[in-house]
């Protein structure tokens, strides 16, 4: 037996099969059927034929050919079986169960399993290296055989068992392959962190290793499961190294793999930066993936894989609108040609998906038929497979067909099977979705306090989902799976289902409204972090400030809806009805005018005049009557990026009246005041030019300037390094950290930052650093203050950034600016704010409110830019 071969072949099938469960069947190869192997009958094979089984076993496997490989390694067990050769009948079960597996067939996959590791853990075989070798590789078979089966904790459980036995042979490769397994068993299981510290091990541990097909097969599994949880551009760097060193070993499977895998990243890539309005940049990474999908397919010698290219490059050309591309590439796509298997399911819901979009946007309902042939063929592979995932995922989608169709009774009925099947498997990732299709077929049959049970459950199954957020990205057909588009719509549809009444709406459904508006809030912020890190805990509105309302805006569908909690008053609503996008386009006017030195003040007055008509206008009485001084905006979208500061009565700004603060909701509100004993500020700040951003030459007299207000601690130009700072808060109790430099808050965590002498800082970074001052000092920060950084150009939801240091930094309250405005009206500001802040009279909010009318009242900072952007974030007391 050539155990060199064995190894090469068990290292790289591991390999491969972690390659196609992390790509969820799109960066790996199908069955092919065009070559039949052609096997004399058993009983006439000699030992030495049952070697070349074995290996044209493992070149049918590796070309997709799972049937003929199965085949001809049963022909192999039969002989060694007869032949008393137990060591190789025990590796040939082994293969043959990774064959079962890839058929779906999981019965015989778990006899065969077990048959092999009975011999191997027998008395009958010494215990040597070639038994340890092939042990090893049966392990993984058997663990990977678990994972499919659903039971993740098993399979971890037996890769760890792999993994000592390949760590006791000295083989680096095997442990490799082990440690991606567990990586994957701990990702199922939603152990998020423990499963990227094993893969920043392994990287590590391939960057060691000489160019091979194994060290490409292993980085293209690294690559998949990094852009499985969002880790994209870390993904394409290990994807390219893949396809370079398949590009030099002259393999086009590897090669085609390595291209569908770039362009599966690029349209993440391009999908995010449309999120963010980076249109340029989005339309660059969908020119990327096209032509990797282009290359994967013409590369690829496997029917599977190129069909998975195609499908991919079909759905993209049909979200680009290319219709007439899409219909050309319709008619090369040949699924019938798929035999049956877990990716095929996966590869006809995906091109069901894409192919349905097509006809809505065609509106041809001719295709709807062959939307539903396609979708029945999935459900009954996954029925004779035995997957009640797949299956679920394949009738829920028949049910959004019919709901398409307007045939509301059949949607129904297939949406609760598809419900049935993902609660019968605990899949709540998936559950979800089909309470909330249940619940649209409800509010569509008219019933709509079904429809709102139904949404309620699907919220609160979201919620569960909190520790397990990337699950729904990780275990999803749909490539273009996004939070906007298939999470953040079940809250909105649930608040307007709640708040939409021909009567008066009840003060228990605006109290479920409003608390689902914060769910929301914090669901944004676990997906900013792609993890649960913040705690809910609810607070009664008149337990923090009598003299404070809390306003929440809520753009819904055709309408803003305001509702408003006044301090011993029942909840109040109020609704602006627009034709769909007509609020949105006066927002963004308004964000886009009031942002720009430039711009025309009358215009700016006019638009904010009507935004204050929609949210203030109708509260007024109200306000007056209660004396109300503080107004708390816990705002939603686009209107996090509005400085309510500006909007204007007609006679006045709204700041020349109340004190103003935002925060992402009271659930997530420290409700403690600053304690006003003699403090000590931490001030750091650049004036000089770094890392490609300008000087900034008032911040030393804005530190200067803070100083003379209160005590402080700089560290200014050299002095405010990564070091410095981690060093000083970890010293010091500060209450207050004052940051002046660049910065910039985006609705993408990675693409939040400031700018340190020697550095930059994310938010993650300063997560990291904020704890460990956590461990040195007790007291929390109770202010930050970011006094240069400025909300991203175009992304709508940049301000989610800015709630998402605040709450990422422990801090009460931060204060920063949605725009960066000159650096000497804003030493000005800052040095009035921290002037009001000493008395202890004076809210924080109050600090601010009389800091910003300073400027206000000035001939040269009159306009809003210079005044407006201000914002404090958190706690307003």
């Amino acid at each position: 037996m050539n155990y060199r071969q064995v190894k090469k072949f068990a290292i790289r099938i591991v390999l491969m099969v972690v390659a196609t469960v992390f790509s969820i069947g799109f960066s790996w190869g199908f069955p092919n059927f065009i070559v039949k192997a052609n096997v004399a009958d058993s009983s006439q094979l000699s030992v030495s034929n049952s070697q070349q089984l074995l290996s044209q076993g493992r070149d049918f496997f590796q070309a997709g050919q799972f049937y003929e490989a199965a085949k001809v390694w049963r022909d192999a067990v039969g002989v060694f079986q007869r032949s008393g050769d137990k060591l190789s009948q025990a590796l040939a079960l082994s293969y043959l169960s990774l064959a079962y597996q890839q058929l779906g067939e999981w019965e015989a996959a778990t006899d065969a399993i077990n048959s092999s590791l009975a011999i191997l853990q027998g008395r009958e075989i010494s215990d040597n290296k070639d038994r340890s070798l092939i042990l090893a590789q049966a392990l993984n078979t058997q663990g990977h055989l678990q994972l499919a089966l659903g039971n993740s904790e098993s399979a971890l459980k037996i890769w760890e068992k792999a993994a000592a036995e390949y760590t006791k042979l000295g083989d680096v490769e095997g442990t490799i392959g082990s440690q991606i397994n567990q990586a994957q068993a701990l990702q199922s299981l939603g152990m998020y962190r423990q499963a990227r510290k094993i893969l920043e091990d392994v990287e590590l541990s391939l960057q060691n290793q000489s160019n091979s097909s194994v060290k490409a097969t292993g980085l293209l599994s690294l690559g998949n499961s990094l852009q499985a949880i969002g880790e994209l551009e870390k993904s394409r760097e290990l994807l390219q190294k893949s396809l370079q060193i398949a590009q030099d070993l002259n393999s086009k499977s590897a090669m085609s793999s390595a291209f569908l895998s770039l362009g599966n990243t690029s349209r993440s890539l391009a999908k995010k930066a449309e999120e963010t309005a980076e249109l340029e940049t989005a339309q660059i990474e969908l020119e990327k993936a096209r032509k990797a999908y282009q290359e994967a397919v013409e590369l690829s010698n496997s029917l599977g894989l190129r069909t998975n290219a195609q499908i991919n490059l079909f759905s993209l050309l049909v979200s680009q609108k290319e219709f007439a591309e899409a219909e050309k590439l319709r008619s090369q796509i040949q699924l019938p040609d798929l035999p049956p298997s877990r990716q095929t399911v996966y590869a006809l819901i995906n091109y069901s998906q894409s192919l349905l979009q097509l006809t809505k946007e065609q509106g041809k309902s001719g295709n709807y038929q062959e939307v539903a042939q396609i979708l029945a063929k999935a459900i009954q592979q996954a029925k004779s497979l035995k997957d009640p995932k797949m299956e679920s995922y394949a009738l829920g989608n028949l049910g959004e067909l019919y709901e398409q169709n307007q045939q509301f009774n059949e949607a129904q009925t297939l949406t609760k099977e598809a419900l049935v099947l993902a609660q019968s498997i605990n899949a709540a990732h998936i559950a979800y979705r089909w309470q909330w299709q249940l619940g649209r077929l409800f509010k569509d049959l008219g019933n709509k306090q079904e429809a709102i049970a139904t949404y309620t459950i699907a919220v609160e199954t979201l919620k569960s989902l909190r520790n397990d957020l990337v699950a729904i990205n990780l275990d999803n057909p749909d490539i273009q799976f996004s939070f906007r588009d298939s999470v953040e719509p079940v809250y909105r549809e649930l608040v307007d289902l709640l708040i939409t009444t021909d009567t008066e709406t009840s003060q228990e459904n605006l109290s479920k409204a409003r608390s689902v508006i914060e769910s929301l809030q914090l669901a944004e912020l676990d997906n900013f972090f792609q993890e649960a890190c913040l705690d809910a805990k609810p607070i009664q509105v008149d337990r923090i400030d009598k003299s404070a309302a809390i306003i929440y805006p809520i753009i819904l569908n055709n309408k803003l809806a305001i509702i408003a909690a006044l301090p011993d008053s029942p909840l109040r609503l109020y609704n602006t009805i627009k034709p769909p996008g007509k609020i949105e386009n006066v927002l963004n006017d308004l964000q886009q005018d009031i942002g720009r030195i430039a711009a025309n003040n009358q215009q700016i007055k006019q638009l904010s005049q009507e935004v204050y008509n929609w949210i203030i206008r109708p509260l007024e009485a109200e306000l007056n009557a209660k004396k109300i001084q503080t107004l708390v905006f816990v705002c939603d979208g686009i209107l996090r990026k509005i400085p309510m500061a500006a909007l204007h009565d007609g006679k006045q700004y709204l700041i020349e009246k109340y004190n103003i603060a935002f925060t992402p909701g009271l659930q997530l509100l420290p409700p403690q005041p600053l304690k006003r004993e003699q403090f000590i500020v931490l001030a750091a700040g650049l004036s000089e030019a770094r890392s490609g951003f300008s000087p900034l030459p008032n911040v030393e007299r804005e530190l200067d300037q803070i100083n003379s207000q209160v005590s402080t601690k700089q560290l200014l130009n050299q002095q405010f390094t990564n070091d410095n700072l981690q060093q000083e808060l970890n010293l010091v109790s500060f209450p207050v950290v004052h940051i002046a430099t660049h910065g910039q808050f985006s609705s993408r965590a990675e693409k939040t930052f400031i700018i340190t002498w020697d550095n930059q800082i994310n938010v993650k970074n300063l997560d990291s650093l904020l704890r460990a001052r956590e461990q040195k000092v007790s007291r929390p920060i109770e202010l930050l203050v970011f006094s240069a950084c400025e909300t991203a150009r175009g992304d709508d939801r940049a301000a989610l950034g800015l709630a998402g240091v605040a709450l990422r930094a422990g801090a009460r309250s931060t204060l920063a600016t949605l725009w960066r405005v000159s650096d000497d009206s804003t030493a000005t500001l800052m040095a009035r704010f921290y002037k009001e802040l000493t008395n202890s009279n004076v809210t924080k909010a109050e600090a601010l409110r009389r800091a910003q009318l300073s400027l206000l009242q000035e001939e040269d900072y009159k306009f809003p830019y210079f005044w407006a952007p201000y914002v404090l974030v958190g706690n307003w007391r």
